[in-house]
């Protein structure tokens, strides 16, 4: 199982958010409220596959809305450093899997879940900052 280096994350708790527009919502945020692009991934038809940006020691993650995955507006997303373990944790407390743990292309092990008011939760060992 691969270890995450937290001491190299700015934080581990990272907003993660989905618009309709991201393309649209990136510059936006750029120009509102001054975050820089640290990374973007196009993603098919113009859609934002996945992007940071900073602000600071902060950062937030945008991407597209995607047909089959629960966007409700995003969720948080949580680095965390034995993702499989922490998935049986949240499991065993009553958490609703959304999306099932598993190895995701290029970002490692991750599960989705919402808590017992259906805010979303993303967990997983993918490190945005390193």
């Amino acid at each position: 199982m691969r270890r995450v280096n937290l001491g190299e994350a700015g934080s581990t708790v990272i907003p993660s958010l989905r618009y309709r527009d991201a393309a649209a919502a990136i510059e936006w945020l750029a120009k509102a409220f001054g975050f820089e692009k640290r990374l973007v991934v196009p993603g098919e038809n113009g859609t934002i596959r996945h992007s940071q940006l900073v602000s600071g020691t902060g950062m937030i993650m945008v991407g597209s809305e995607r047909e089959g995955e629960p966007a409700a507006g995003g969720g948080l997303y949580v680095v965390v450093d034995d993702v499989a373990a922490h998935h049986d944790r949240a499991l065993e407390a009553g958490a609703t899997i959304v999306i099932s743990l598993a190895n995701q292309e290029d970002r490692g092990l991750f599960y989705s879940c919402r808590d017992p008011e259906g805010r979303l939760w993303n967990f997983g060992e993918y490190n945005p900052w390193g």
